[in-house]
């Protein structure tokens, strides 16, 4: 199928030269945010073993229409060796029906020293744009470790 074309293309031109690498990427970025293994692993970055994530805080529980959410959480590699990890966030957004909008937002994609712990702390705007509606009501944030879902929060967005 049209997938397996496009996993032998990027196989078969990838490393050969860095403008092609990064188109090969960017072109592959919604399979990535997708959280799609066969993608992620032709980037290095499928497997979570001796991956895990603590101490998931959020910040800002109650945020108001105009401010940001904040929170915070720790990577940690227990590998023995450095580890390429790709680290995203989920915000499941509430739409004016009640259902949920998914949307992902990466933070880093890069090598991880072998036994760290990492912090990582993230402000996500609630500024009033074109592109989006914020609605008032419970929301659901999701720490995303090489595509996969490794904890979840909520927090309560306000109007005023």
């Amino acid at each position: 199928g049209k997938k397996e074309e496009v996993y032998v293309f990027i196989n078969r031109h990838k490393n050969i030269m860095k403008n092609v690498d990064w188109v090969i990427k960017h072109g592959s970025r919604t399979l990535l945010k997708q959280g799609c293994k066969e993608a992620l692993t032709l980037f290095g970055v499928a497997s979570v073993e001796n991956l895990s994530v603590q101490d998931f805080e959020i910040i800002t529980p109650v945020v108001k229409v105009g401010d940001s959410l904040e929170f915070q959480f720790q990577i940690n590699n227990h590998n023995s060796i450095s580890t390429k990890i790709r680290v995203e966030y989920l915000i499941f957004y509430k739409k004016a029906n009640g259902e949920l909008s998914r949307k992902i937002y990466k933070i880093s994609e890069k090598e991880y020293s072998k036994n760290s712990k990492t912090l990582i702390n993230r402000k996500q705007s609630f500024k009033k744009i074109t592109t989006r509606k914020f609605y008032a009501g419970k929301h659901t944030i999701s720490i995303v470790i090489n595509g996969a879902e490794m904890c979840d929060g909520h927090f309560h967005v306000k109007l005023v």
